[in-house]
């Protein structure tokens, strides 16, 4: 098991790392999901209620991630390097795990600025809105590092990531705007942390045969 986290820790170190040096992905995520809410902000009438608001903010949130998740195989697919790591002696889940914690870390470090920015912009969050932003977005990012990987092997994976991953994310919008607006948020927060449970293990299970295939 520590070897097995170690791995984990290794390859997660790694492309932070690499993210720190190139510097593309966070910052196109900043950029993109605060000039979003700007736009929302101007192009809703001043009458519009919070739900559609939060509608707005999910919106945001889902196309951040697959900004951050179009990217975070470009490293290896340039370099060759996925065929070094699905031949290195690790347990090829490490890799899908490692990359998922990275993703969830680049798409926390746009949310931190996202919620206060749609905070000042919208409609305040409260604790059970925030919970169901970090539930749903572990779900993205466990579905989505998983997608990422399949597109990655193809030539149009720009366009064959989001048909994979935004029918799988209507869950999770369902369940981050519910926490959101409904007066009793206990049930979206459970069902959240139902799919992630659930897509984590068949995410980790069928990793190795995606990448071998």
């Amino acid at each position: 098991m520590n070897g097995y986290l170690g791995d984990v820790a290794a390859l997660l170190r790694k492309d932070l790392r690499l993210e720190l040096r190139a510097r593309d992905t966070l910052p196109a995520m900043l950029l993109f999901v605060v000039s979003t809410l700007v736009v929302f902000h101007f192009a809703l009438p001043e009458n519009t209620g919070d739900e559609a608001a939060y509608g707005l903010l999910w919106v945001a949130i889902v196309f951040t991630a697959l900004l951050g998740l179009t990217r975070a195989w470009v490293p290896e697919r340039e370099d060759g390097a996925l065929d070094g790591l699905v031949l290195a002696t690790v347990d090829r889940s490490a890799i899908w795990l490692a990359k998922t914690l990275a993703a969830l870390a680049f798409l926390g470090a746009a949310e931190l600025v996202a919620l206060p920015t749609f905070a000042l912009l919208f409609a305040p969050l409260d604790l059970a809105a925030v919970l169901g932003v970090v539930l749903a977005s572990v779900g993205i990012c466990v579905v989505g590092s998983l997608a990422s990987a399949m597109a990655a092997a193809g030539r149009g994976r720009e366009v064959v990531l989001p048909l994979l991953v935004l029918p799988l994310s209507i869950p999770l919008v369902v369940g981050g705007v519910g926490s959101s607006i409904s007066a009793e948020p206990r049930t979206y927060l459970l069902f959240l942390c139902l799919y992630d449970a659930v897509f984590a293990i068949l995410s980790w299970a069928s990793f190795e045969y995606v990448v071998t295939e």
